[in-house]
């Protein structure tokens, strides 16, 4: 058996995963004295205001989610990035990389700025988040980016709506991260830095760990998938994305208590770890996957859960389109692997969650689950059954729903998106 692989086979376990491009994490954040230091020259610096998007990047940039880079993308980078997923210049040349990690601003600022100067980076309420030492500025092609990253130009699209509403100059250049935002405060309970994750699976000796991405709480048809991974790796990390979401969408600390209660009535202790990340959703579907493939890999993750519709919106993408861009790069391109699952149900006949691999029954006995639909119900003061989704789960859920003013609900009624 071949030790240097990755493999979920329990006769041939391995140790965790390395980040990806690197050997060792290559996390940005400042602590300390040199922390107090940065910010107090922050002061006195120009200043850029970063895009929800954008905070969130830096953030993870900060925590060595996305090692090995050291900063926003250059303009051979974006390049390289949108046209072949790969970056172009510097030490990480021909690594693979699957969207741009860019940051912009308007002309008259980009215009100012030199090679080598420093600038602030500020959230939208003044945080001061960041120190960014200005390589180059350029111009893109919105439009490209936008057709080669989503597949689309349509402005509907909300993954488009960010690169379209995005100042019309991208700034390059090396960071230092002086922020976390509030997510540690938030949610100290599950928002772990990929060294965390990491120590956390040292120390329960996990060497094959799924991630399982999600935005939503977790209806039978997640807790099915999740279970199958239970099947083949040492244990599960369910990664909630904590930053910014679409109208519609259930919050963050609502999703962390729903799933919490999941996790502790219906998982075998010590199988599941829940923790959160402070990415904004894209909505990229295919190119999202890979994405969410490739920082997972740095979390210390060797397999991504990949269902129906991963990171997708409304219809812009096929319901297996993100696992079939996996057979499309090369093999090698990074270590964490995908388990790519079937369209999983409940089947009345079978009376149990199957997939279309395992149930030999025709759609009619078939109940077929979705974030979107359980979210129209809920919305709607329906009934939902427990082949559904969990008592526990819906008693969390309908709580909240309780807590909007019927007008509200509207927003749920939306593009509908994927399950995960």
């Amino acid at each position: 058996m071949n030790n240097s692989n990755p493999s979920v086979e329990r006769l041939g376990k391995t140790s965790i995963v390395p980040p990806h491009g690197s050997n060792t994490l290559k996390p940005l954040l400042l602590e300390g004295s040199e922390l107090k230091k940065a910010l107090n020259h922050a002061k006195t610096l120009p200043q850029i205001v970063l895009s929800s998007r954008e905070r969130g990047d830096l953030i993870m940039l900060g925590i060595g989610g996305f090692t090995p880079l050291d900063g926003f993308m250059n303009q051979a980078d974006w390049q390289g990035v949108v046209d072949e997923m790969s970056l172009k210049s510097g030490d990480n040349k021909g690594l693979f990389w699957p969207i741009p990690i860019t940051l912009s601003t308007d002309e008259q600022t980009a215009g100012s700025l030199n090679q080598g100067d420093e600038v602030a980076l500020i959230s939208d309420d003044g945080e001061i988040m960041g120190i960014l030492t200005v390589e180059e500025t350029y111009t893109i092609d919105k439009a490209h980016e936008c057709q080669q990253v989503f597949t689309t130009t349509d402005p509907e699209h909300p993954g488009v709506q960010q690169v379209l509403e995005q100042g019309d100059v991208n700034v390059a250049g090396s960071v230092k991260v002086l922020s976390q935002g509030e997510f540690p405060t938030l949610y100290p309970e599950i928002y772990k830095t990929p060294a965390e994750t990491r120590a956390l699976f040292e120390d329960k000796n996990w060497q094959t760990v799924a991630a399982f991405q999600t935005r939503n709480p977790m209806h039978r048809s997640h807790e099915y998938l999740a279970k199958i991974a239970i099947e083949i790796c040492d244990g599960v990390m369910i990664h909630s994305l904590l930053g910014a979401l679409k109208p519609g969408d259930i919050p963050a600390e609502v999703r962390q208590e729903a799933i919490k209660s999941l996790i502790d009535n219906y998982f075998k202790k010590d199988t599941v770890i829940q923790a959160g990340y402070p990415l904004d959703m894209r909505y990229a579907g295919p190119r999202e996957a890979l994405l969410h493939a490739l920082f997972r890999q740095n979390y210390g993750c060797s397999h991504l859960i990949v269902g129906r519709d991963h990171a997708g919106v409304g219809d812009y993408y096929g319901p297996f389109d993100a696992q079939d861009i996996f057979d499309v790069i090369d093999k090698d391109a990074m270590q964490t692997k995908p388990l790519k699952i079937d369209w999983t149900f409940w089947c009345n006949a079978c009376s149990a969650m199957a997939s279309s691999k395992t149930c030999p029954h025709d759609a009619a006995h078939h109940v077929k689950v979705s974030g979107t639909k359980l979210r129209k119900a809920l919305s709607e003061d329906e009934e939902v059954p427990e082949n559904f989704s969990r008592p526990e789960v819906l008693a969390i859920l309908r709580e909240y729903y309780a807590g909007i003013a019927k007008e509200d609900r509207a927003e749920v009624k939306l593009t509908g998106a994927s399950a995960v």
